[in-house]
C-alpha cells in the first residue's frame, strides 16, 4: 500500500514539474520568436546584411538586444547560412546549424535544437528586403537550462506536498502492519515446518557438496555430499574449518573469506572444484557458502585432452620446421630437435650412406644394412649412444628386427625385459641401461617403398613407457620427415642451382596500372641460364617505369647477378629517382660486386640496362640507357622511330655519367624495349636486325600482344642462341577531367581554401566518401609545405586507380616519419598521412620536391 501511494505521489510531482516546464517552454518559444521578429523587422537590418561588412554593423546591435532581452544568443546570418553575428566570435563566419531554407522562404521556424552552447529553444525569422526577397535570417535562442529555471519555483511546493503525503501514508501503513502482525502472528507452525523440510530435502539431495561457514570461520552446515567428499567427522558442525583435518590448502581456501570460482583443491585422492561466495552481500548473515564438485574424472579427461593438444602442436611444429632446407643432414637434425624433449628424452636419426650422398637408396645386398648416425638430440656429450658419424649395421632379416626391409616399427616398452634388443651389441646395451634409458621406439623412414633410415626415440627421465598411441604418433611424425629427407636427397646435387635460380625468376605478370597497356615475351637460350630481365614498376603520380636489362654471359653466375640487379632496380625505383641517377647507383653496385668477388674465378660482372619512366599526366617519357639498345617508338599512324638516346657505358665500367632524354609520346603510341638477342645474331648484323624490327613494327595498328607475336615471328623463326626479352607498352594519358592543380599562397589560412576546392572536385568525380581522408592528408601536406618549404607551392589531385594527392614546393628538404611523444604538441602529421594513405613518399624534381600519397579506391575509374 505504501509503495502504491508513493508511486502516485511521485507521479503527481512529476506531472506538476512537467506541466511547469511545458508552460515555461511555451513562454520561451514566444519570447525567442518575438525577439527574432522584432530584430528582423527593425529598420536597417536588411541594408546592413547587403553591406560589405555586415558583422561590424550588426554585431553590436545583436549583443545589445541579447543582453537586454535575456536570450542566449542573437545570430544574424546571410542567405547562404554563414553567421555574421554570434556571442562567440570564433563562430562568426561559420555555417549555422540545422535547416534554415524554410525560413528564407518567409516561414518563421521555432524548434528545440542542440547548438554550440547546448540544448536551446531557437526561432529563425527571415529578413526581407523591400522587394520581398530574403536578405538573410535572424536566429534567436534561449538555453533549456534558462527555461527550466522558470519552473523551479513550483518544485519546492510540489516536494513539500509529496513529503506530507508520504508521511501520512507511512504512518497509516505502520498502524495497519502492526495490527495485521498481532492478528496473524507471522507464519504458522505447519507452514514453517513444511518450508524447513523442503529446504532440507533439496540441500541433501543435490549431487554437489554444500558448506555454510559462519563469519567466525566455523562450519555451520554441511550436506551429505560435502561430508562424503571431504570425509568430515560427525561432529563437524560448530568446529573451525581449520580443525577438521582437511588438506592445508583446502582448509586455507575455505577459511580465507574470499570469493573463488572453480579453484582446484585436493581431498584425499580426489580433486575438488571449489566455489566460494559471501552470504552477507544481500543482507544475510556474515559468512561464506561453498560448493564442492568432484573433478577427478574431469581432470583425467582434461589431462588426456592436453596430451592430444601437445601432440598436435608437435606435429604443427614439425610441419613448420622440417624441410626448411634442401639438406639431408639438416633435415635429420630438425626431426631430432622437434621430437626431443617434447615426445622423447633423446632422439637419434640414422641414414643410409647413399641417402647422404644424394643417391637412390638400394636394398642391402647382404644380411646387414649399413646406416650412419646423422643426428642426435636431447642428451649431453656423455651419452652412451653411438656418436655422430658412426656406421651402424642393422640386420633386416626378420619382421621384428630394427630396420627390417618390410619396414616394421619396433616398439620396446621395457628395455630391461627384452633379450632380442641386446643381441646385436650386448655391451652397448648394458651401457644404455646403466645410463637410465628404459624404453625404445624405432621407426623406419620410408619413401617410395624404400627405407632411407631409422628414427630412434628413447625415454629415460620420462617414466612412462612407449605405448601404442605413441607408436601411431611417431609413425605420423617420421612419415612427414621422410618426405622432407627424400626431397633433400633428390635435390642435394641441384640444391645450390635451385636456390640461385629461385632468386633470379622473372616477373610472373604485369602489375595493375592504367598508364600503359603492356605485353611481354621472354625466350630462354637453347642452352644455359641467361641474365636477361625486364620489369614494369608502377611509380607515384600515375607514372610507370619500364626496365630491360642484360647480364653478360650465361650460367649460374649470370642468373644470380640478374636477380641481384633486378632486386636493386626495384629498391631504387621506390626512391623515385630519375633514370640517369638510378643507372648511376646501379653502376656503383656492379663495381662493388666486381670488387667483392675478385677476378680469381674469371667471372667479371658486366651488364647493360635501359630504364624509362612514362608519365601518364604529361604524356612524356624519360629514358636513360647504359650500353643497352635504344627503344623503338611506334606512333599512332604506324610510323616507327628509333629516338636518339645517349648510349652510356655498360654497367660496371664506371667513370662516366649517364644522360637522360625526355620524349613527347602521343597517346596510343607503342614503346618497344628489347635485349640485343632480338636483333643481334651470329649470322646477322645488328643494323640488319634493327631494320627487320622496323619492318615488323610498321603498318597497321596492333595491340601489344599482337606486336610481340609479329616481332618474334619475323625476327626469331627458330629458338634463339641468346636470351631474348621483349617489352611492348601502348601509352595512355590521364583524362584532364581526372586531374586538377592549384597554386597555394604561403599562408596558413590558405589551407582551408585548398580543402574546399578539393572537396568540390571530389564531389564532381563522385568521390565524396574519400573527402574526409583527403582533407586530412591535404591539410597536413600543405601545412608542412607552407611551414618548411619554399615558394611556389602547388597541389595536384589525380584520379587514377587510386586517388593521388601531390604537394610540391621548391625546397629540397625531405620530411620523415616520426612517432611523437605524448608531451609533443606537433609532429604527428606524416604519421597520420601514413595511417590513412595506402602509400606515401617523396620524389625530387629539378625545382624542388613533391610529397605524394595514394588512397586506395574500391575499383579503377571507368574509362
Amino acid at each position: 500500500m505504501l509503495g502504491i501511494v508513493t508511486l502516485l505521489v511521485v507521479a503527481a510531482v512529476v506531472a506538476l514539474v512537467v506541466l511547469g516546464r511545458r508552460d515555461s517552454m511555451n513562454v520561451a518559444r514566444a519570447r525567442s520568436l518575438s525577439v527574432a521578429e522584432t530584430f528582423a523587422h527593425a529598420p536597417g537590418i536588411a541594408a546592413a546584411l547587403d553591406s560589405k561588412d555586415p558583422t561590424t554593423l550588426l554585431q553590436p546591435r545583436a549583443e545589445e538586444i541579447r543582453q537586454s532581452t535575456g536570450v542566449e544568443y542573437v545570430v544574424v546570418a546571410g542567405a547562404n547560412g554563414i553567421r555574421y553575428t554570434h556571442p562567440d566570435i570564433a563562430l562568426i563566419g561559420k555555417h549555422i546549424l540545422g535547416p534554415y531554407k524554410e525560413a528564407l522562404e518567409g516561414k518563421p521556424i521555432t524548434r528545440t535544437i542542440t547548438g554550440s552552447r547546448g540544448l536551446a529553444v531557437n526561432s529563425v525569422v527571415p529578413v526581407q528586403r523591400p522587394d520581398g526577397t530574403a536578405a538573410g535570417l535572424v536566429s534567436v535562442g534561449i538555453k533549456v537550462e534558462t527555461v527550466n529555471k522558470l519552473a523551479y519555483p513550483s518544485i519546492p511546493l510540489a516536494l513539500g506536498a509529496a513529503v506530507a503525503a508520504l508521511a501520512l501514508t507511512a504512518g497509516g501503513a505502520a498502524l495497519v502492519s502492526r495490527r495485521l502482525g498481532r492478528q496473524t502472528r507471522g507464519l504458522g507452525p505447519a507452514e514453517m515446518t513444511r518450508m524447513y523440510e523442503h529446504h532440507d530435502a533439496v540441500l541433501h539431495a543435490v549431487r554437489e557438496g554444500v558448506l555454510i561457514i559462519g563469519g567466525d570461520g566455523r562450519l555451520v552446515l554441511a550436506n551429505d555430499e560435502a561430508r562424503r567428499l571431504l570425509e568430515l567427522p560427525t561432529d563437524a558442525e560448530g568446529r573451525a574449518v581449520t580443525d577438521l583435518g582437511l588438506d592445508p590448502r583446502t582448509a586455507e581456501l575455505l577459511s580465507s573469506g574470499r570469493g573463488a570460482t572453480d579453484e582446484v583443491r585436493t581431498a584425499g585422492n580426489r580433486l575438488l572444484a571449489v566455489n566460494l561466495r559471501p552470504t552477507g552481500e544481500r543482507g544475510g548473515p556474515p559468512g561464506m557458502v561453498a560448493t564442492l564438485r568432484d573433478a577427478t574424472e574431469l581432470q583425467a579427461v582434461m589431462g588426456r585432452a592436453e596430451t592430444v593438444r601437445e601432440r598436435l602442436l608437435l606435429l604443427y611444429r614439425a610441419g613448420a620446421h622440417l624441410g626448411t632446407t634442401l639438406d639431408v643432414t639438416t633435415t635429420a637434425q630438425e626431426l631430432a630437435e622437434v621430437a626431443a624433449p617434447g615426445f622423447a628424452d633423446c632422439v637419434t636419426v640414422d641414414l643410409a650412406d647413399s641417402v647422404l650422398r644424394g643417391e637412390e637408396p638400394e636394398p642391402p645386398s647382404g644380411d646387414v644394412m649399413d646406416m650412419r648416425r646423422t643426428a642426435v638430440s636431447g642428451v649431453g656429450p656423455d651419452h652412451p649412444l653411438y656418436p655422430l658419424g658412426r656406421v651402424i649395421g642393422f640386420v633386416p632379416t626378420s619382421a621384428e628386427g630394427i630396420g627390417s626391409s618390410s619396414g616394421h616399427t619396433w616398439l620396446v616398452p621395457d628395455l630391461t625385459a627384452s633379450q632380442q634388443w641386446r643381441l646385436p651389441d650386448p655391451e652397448q646395451a648394458e651401457r644404455i641401461l646403466a645410463y637410465g634409458f628404459h624404453s625404445l621406439l624405432s621407426v623406419p623412414l620410408h619413401a617410395r617403398g624404400v627405407i632411407l633410415g631409422m628414427a630412434n626415440f628413447w625415454r629415460a627421465q620420462n617414466e612412462a613407457p612407449f605405448d601404442a598411441e605413441d607408436l601411431s604418433f611417431a609413425e605420423e611424425l617420421v612419415a612427414r620427415a621422410a618426405v622432407s629427407v627424400d626431397n633433400a636427397r633428390r635435390y642435394t646435387r641441384e640444391h645450390e642451382m635451385a636456390v640461385t635460380l629461385q632468386r633470379s625468376l622473372l616477373p610472373s605478370g604485369v602489375p595493375e596500372q592504367n598508364a600503359l597497356d603492356v605485353a611481354y615475351r621472354y625466350l630462354p637460350a637453347q642452352a644455359g641460364v641467361g641474365g636477361d630481365w625486364f620489369d614494369v614498376i608502377p611509380l607515384s603520380g600515375a607514372r610507370v617505369a619500364l626496365v630491360v636489362g642484360d647480364v653478360v654471359g650465361h650460367g649460374l653466375h649470370a642468373a644470380a647477378t640478374m636477380g641481384r640487379l633486378r632486386t636493386t632496380v626495384h629498391n631504387f625505383s621506390t626512391l623515385d629517382l630519375p633514370p640517369d641517377e638510378l643507372l648511376g647507383y646501379l653502376d656503383e653496385l656492379v663495381l662493388r660486386m666486381d670488387q667483392e668477388e675478385g677476378t680469381g674465378s674469371g667471372a667479371i660482372t658486366g651488364a647493360t640496362c635501359l630504364y624509362a619512366i612514362y608519365d601518364a599526366v604529361s604524356g612524356r617519357v624519360c629514358v636513360a640507357r647504359a650500353g643497352h639498345p635504344g627503344p623503338a617508338l611506334v606512333l599512332p599512324d604506324g610510323t616507327v622511330e628509333f629516338p636518339e638516346i645517349p648510349a652510356g657505358l655498360p654497367l660496371g665500367i664506371g667513370g662516366m655519367p649517364f644522360e637522360a632524354t625526355e620524349l613527347e609520346v602521343p597517346e596510343g603510341s607503342r614503346l618497344v624495349l628489347y635485349t640485343d638477342g632480338l636483333v643481334e645474331r651470329r649470322d646477322r648484323d645488328v643494323d640488319e636486325g634493327v631494320e627487320q624490327l622496323r619492318n615488323a613494327l610498321e603498318g597497321r595498328d596492333r595491340t601489344p600482344e599482337e606486336t610481340c607475336d609479329d616481332v618474334l615471328e619475323a625476327l626469331l623463326p627458330t629458338r634463339p642462341g641468346d636470351d631474348v626479352a621483349l617489352l611492348v607498352a601502348r601509352t595512355r594519358t590521364l583524362d584532364p577531367a581526372r586531374r586538377v592543380e592549384w597554386q597555394v599562397d604561403p599562408d596558413p589560412s590558405a589551407v582551408g581554401g585548398v580543402r574546399k576546392e578539393a572537396m568540390r572536385w571530389l564531389a564532381e568525380q563522385g568521390l565524396d566518401e574519400e573527402g574526409f581522408v583527403t582533407e586530412l592528408i591535404l591539410s597536413e601536406l600543405v601545412t608542412n609545405a607552407i611551414r618548411y618549404g619554399s615558394e611556389p607551392i602547388s597541389v595536384r589531385l589525380l584520379y587514377d586507380r587510386a586517388l593521388i594527392c601531390e604537394v610540391s614546393d621548391c625546397s629540397s628538404t625531405s620530411p620523415h616519419l616520426r612517432y611523437a611523444a605524448t608531451t609533443d604538441e606537433g609532429g604527428r602529421g606524416l604519421f597520420l598521412v601514413a595511417q590513412f594513405a595506402e602509400r606515401w613518399g617523396t620524389r625530387y624534381t629539378e625545382r624542388g620536391k613533391v610529397i605524394w600519397s595514394e588512397q586506395a579506391l574500391d575499383g579503377p575509374p571507368s574509362e
